[in-house]
């Protein structure tokens, strides 16, 4: 039988409030256990959850914007106009995909080195 890499146990107490804290944030990680979260603590000091919901959203305005431009440019090889309310929806669809991105982009988490 090999023996264990990690000979050394910890007991560590804690009251109802840090337990409770100390549950809510491995289950927020989305580590497998208590003990994953507490090494990768005193490894590397910290942790933090990316919520990628938001990059749906995002998705589907590109999306949204490909198809209008694809709708546009068969419109413009057909008739050989542009439309103004093409265009502005275009205009439309591209800064609600810059509020998605900057909405990203403010909940990532900042570290100062």
């Amino acid at each position: 039988m090999e023996k264990r890499k990690r000979s050394n146990q910890l007991i560590l107490r804690l009251s109802d409030d840090e337990k409770y804290i100390l549950d809510t944030k491995c289950k927020n990680a989305e580590y497998r256990n208590k003990n994953d979260y507490l090494r990768h603590l005193i490894l590397y000091g910290y942790t933090y959850f990316v919520d990628y919901s938001e990059l749906h959203v995002y998705n589907v305005n590109l999306s949204r914007i490909s198809k209008s431009l694809n709708q546009i440019a068969a419109r413009v090889s057909s008739t050989g106009n542009i439309y103004r309310e093409d265009m502005e929806e275009v205009k439309e669809l591209i800064k609600q995909v810059w509020r998605t991105h900057e909405s990203m982009l403010s909940k990532q988490p900042y570290r100062k080195h």
